[in-house]
């Protein structure tokens, strides 16, 4: 193939594990879960649409990090998440929230519900610690929850 401008502009590409090691950082990874189910918030003035039975089409967006990559260059395998598709599945989706959850169930207190799980079931199994879980509602309504670091 003849050399022309742009053949000899192009620098060799460096390795990847070169590139990996040459920068400190922090990897994000994320994963979101889509499910409906009802809800109701007690105590609200009365006529307010949130007091009445209604539901919705909500997204759960997990975000996992690390400093560090496992061996096949990844932060955790997204299918070590299956754990929390089958929570959502079988606990949340087509359910009513007032039921299952043990507060009132707000965006904000299914975002720590979420985040609790995930501390609890699925930390100790991937690599990575959780950095957030976003609760959304709709497109244009949402809360992310980050839990403290648990000091030992």
């Amino acid at each position: 193939m003849p050399e022309n401008a742009l053949t000899k502009a192009r620098a060799p590409i460096e390795p990847v594990s070169t590139l990996a090691t040459a920068i400190a950082g922090r990897y994000t990874i994320s994963k979101t879960f889509t499910f409906a189910a009802a809800h109701h918030l007690p105590g609200l003035p009365d006529g307010h649409k949130c007091g009445r039975n209604h539901g919705h089409t909500w997204r759960v967006r997990v975000a996992i990090n690390a400093e560090e990559l496992t061996g096949p260059g990844w932060v955790t395998d997204f299918g070590d998440l299956a754990p929390l598709a089958r929570f959502i599945e079988q606990h949340l989706d087509h359910q009513d929230l007032n039921a299952v959850l043990p507060v009132s169930p707000t965006s904000e207190n299914l975002a720590a519900f979420v985040a609790a799980w995930c501390q609890q079931h699925l930390e100790p199994t991937v690599h990575g610690r959780l950095e957030s879980v976003t609760v959304s509602e709709g497109d244009d309504l949402s809360v992310e929850f980050r839990p403290r670091a648990v000091r030992g």
